[in-house]
């Protein structure tokens, strides 16, 4: 009796051992093949969260939109249009470029000054009116690749005396904040330049007889001059400049995609076709 009693419990204890030993293998080999799915899927996936479109990557201040102040009374690069929008050569470029980058364009209008102090507090993304380059505002503010050429001119009445080299005697009407107005201030003093809000009251300055000329691009000249009877823009020019987009001082990464949109546009002849569209070549 006592041998099948120890035999018993030797069966028993054999069947405890074999019931301890199969969970412990079964988890050991579950770890081992799942551990390489679970370390690689996230790395197959990461690729795909780090390359956002333009419109996802924070790129502006406000999302899926690029936020462009201007001045539009600078034709024929910003305006008006009847129905309360805007055109021009501005518009149409500043729409290629936010297309490109998928973005939907908000166009700000406000006098020159607010348009340039608009991208610098963030309050817009880009600012276009015709905007040149200087010491000054490279200071405060990033620029694109030049896209159009300016040439500042002087807008004067039919039979005038005024000169290149004279026009410092009398007063000279410019655009307050632009580099028409800086120019002239520095060369012929604060005394001798009066700043208007825009290029088309400075027009109508000299019109009704209260300044002598009107420095401003010749661009806008030539339009202002068609619909002013009585108005000559003087042979010489005054300065010669480039046209480039204002984003807010150090935002490399708009600035790398406005340079790339822009430069594609420049490449396939887009930006140049807007140019012809609103200034034709004999011009």
């Amino acid at each position: 009796m006592k041998k099948i009693l120890a035999l018993m419990l030797a069966l028993c204890m054999v069947f405890a051992l074999a019931a301890c030993g199969e969970p412990a293998s079964e988890p050991s080999d579950a770890p081992v093949s799942d551990a390489p799915e679970a370390s690689e899927a996230p790395a197959s996936e990461a690729p795909e969260t780090e390359t956002p479109t333009d419109a996802e990557g924070g790129l502006t201040i406000v999302e899926g939109k690029l936020t462009m102040s201007t001045n539009a009374q600078f034709p024929p690069y910003e305006m008006t249009t009847d129905d309360g929008g805007f055109e021009g050569i501005d518009v149409e470029i500043a729409t290629a470029i936010a297309e490109k980058l998928g973005l939907e364009l908000d166009i700000l209008d406000m006098d020159f000054d607010s348009a340039l102090l608009a991208v610098q507090q963030g309050k817009s993304d880009i600012v276009m009116a015709g905007v040149t380059v200087n010491d000054d505002r490279l200071l405060v503010m990033d620029f694109s690749t030049s896209y159009a050429n300016g040439v500042q001119v002087v807008i004067v009445k039919e039979g005038s005396d005024i000169t290149i080299d004279n026009m410092g005697e009398g007063l000279i009407g410019t655009q307050r904040g632009t580099t028409g107005n800086i120019y002239c201030t520095d060369d012929y003093g604060e005394e001798h330049v009066v700043a208007y809000d825009d290029g088309f009251t400075a027009v109508q300055a000299l019109v009704n007889g209260q300044v002598d000329c009107v420095v401003i691009d010749n661009a806008p000249a030539q339009e202002f001059v068609k619909n002013n009877a009585g108005l000559a823009i003087l042979d010489t020019e005054y300065a010669n400049e480039d046209y480039a987009i204002g984003v807010n001082k150090g935002n490399s990464a708009l600035l790398d995609a406005i340079n790339g949109a822009l430069e594609e546009l420049i490449a396939d002849g887009t930006v140049q076709s807007i140019i012809d569209k609103y200034i034709p070549a004999a011009e």
